[in-house]
């Protein structure tokens, strides 16, 4: 069975679930907590069509993220839950002054796929950041 959720507010955190962990402040700084974010096995594309599969390569495909220094805007625009999985699909957007002191914009509308563990906690099975083509505002 399908559930259609109202369409959250706006987020600010990295958190498939929405909420963020105790004493976090800057929700792309710190690479442990992202790495929580990820069931065992899942899935990352970083870029289209080059999906990453391992813990250690899902890190450093985020290192990029995390190098940028940057926070990232998470609307979330659908969710559809079946079970313990869930099908989001959400605006994310990275916008601010980049390294080397150049204005970076990164937006575009994901698709992720996550499943709520024993914990209670929701992780990305599949987490694909550029996943249905651009944001609402173009690339």
């Amino acid at each position: 069975m399908q559930h259609r959720a109202q369409r959250p507010p706006a987020r600010s955190q990295f958190v498939p679930d929405g909420r963020r962990p105790p004493g976090r402040t800057d929700p792309l700084g710190d690479a442990a907590a992202v790495q929580e974010v990820y069931e065992r096995g899942a899935t990352f594309v970083p870029e289209p069509g080059s999906p990453v599969t391992t813990a250690e390569g899902i890190a450093a495909a985020n290192a990029r993220f995390l190098g940028l220094g940057l926070p990232i805007t998470v609307r979330p625009r659908h969710v559809y839950a079946a079970g313990d999985l869930a099908l989001l699909v959400v605006d994310r957007e990275i916008d601010g002054t980049g390294p080397g002191g150049r204005p970076l914009r990164i937006e575009a509308a994901a698709t992720d796929v996550t499943r709520r563990g024993a914990d209670g906690r929701r992780r990305y099975v599949v987490d694909n950041p550029f996943g249905a083509g651009p944001g609402p505002h173009g690339a």
